[in-house]
């Protein structure tokens, strides 16, 4: 199959917090659990109040017994800051304008030797011209937990990771392929997939959203439970009007049985084929960054 090679026009923004990467100069930030909304002190509770890495701010935001502030709009990028709108904290980042948030598992984190930056889903955003901030950790998915961070819609309400503050004009969802792996009913995935959906359109009620399904061999070819679960999520996705590229056979679609490091993770080189693939799934989806 022939694939048009898309040029890859921006970088993508990452680390285990969901903030932006740091240059290379700088250490990575530490993963942020912070706090939930509820618990927040109420003398750093009120609206617009930054927060950085779930403490009160300070060299991010005012120092000890300043006021408030009254906005998001001179807060540094990385800031955390507390959205009135929706009761939790949410991380400042440059040009909102061009940033597509990406919540997902081990397929946009990155394993088996190969950087979030480099993975399929990061990349594939990134040739459309986006800055990619990715918010998820590799074990997890709609039902499926890691340890300390929590399925998607937990991690999410809870703050083990927090998206980006503003108009993102791109949210996109991968995953399911911890779900299909740990047992998750069909119920069970479908009603945390709508919560999710649900929290996060108070967050970007304008944005477009995409999912991504579950990467697999497809049914004829040994799939099993992972494209199952990839057929489930399209029909969630077709059901609430969100556009879906289904992944649930792309391993066997693209001969790419010979380019796995283990049972789930792609190598380098698999991740570099699907990237141009899923540019390309993107872009016939009219989802370029503007």
């Amino acid at each position: 199959m022939q694939k048009t090679a898309i040029p890859l026009v921006a970088l993508s923004l990452f680390c285990a917090g969901c903030a932006p990467a740091p240059a290379s100069s700088t250490p990575a930030a530490s993963h942020a659990t912070g706090l939930p909304a509820a618990a927040l002190p109420a003398a750093g509770g009120a609206p617009h109040r930054p927060w950085a890495n779930g403490q009160p701010a300070t060299s991010n935001g005012p120092s000890a017994g300043t006021s408030p502030t009254t906005g998001a709009a001179n807060l540094a990028a990385g800031t955390l800051y507390l959205n009135p709108a929706t009761g939790r904290k949410e991380r400042i980042v440059a040009a909102i304008g061009r940033t597509a948030v990406l919540i997902g598992d081990s397929q946009s984190e990155g394993a088996a030797g190969v950087s979030a930056k480099d993975t399929w889903t990061n990349t594939g955003l990134a040739k459309l011209g986006y800055n990619v901030v990715f918010c998820g950790r590799g074990g997890t998915g709609f039902v499926a937990a890691n340890g300390p961070v929590g399925n998607y819609p937990d991690a999410l309400e809870k703050g083990h990771w927090n998206v980006p503050y503003g108009p993102a004009p791109l949210v996109v969802i991968e995953g399911g392929g911890n779900d299909a792996g740990r047992g998750a009913t069909d119920d069970q995935i479908i009603a945390n997939a709508s919560r999710l959906i649900q929290d996060l359109r108070q967050t970007y009620p304008a944005s477009r959203f995409v999912i991504i399904g579950t990467l697999a061999k497809g049914a004829m070819s040994g799939g099993g439970r992972r494209t199952q679960v990839d057929s489930l999520l399209g029909a969630f996705a077709a059901k609430n009007g969100i556009p879906f590229i289904s992944a649930g056979d792309w391993l066997t679609a693209y001969s790419l049985t010979d380019k796995m490091a283990d049972g789930v993770h792609l190598t380098g080189a698999g991740h570099r084929i699907l990237s141009d693939v899923l540019a390309g799934k993107l872009a016939a989806l009219g989802v370029a960054a503007p």
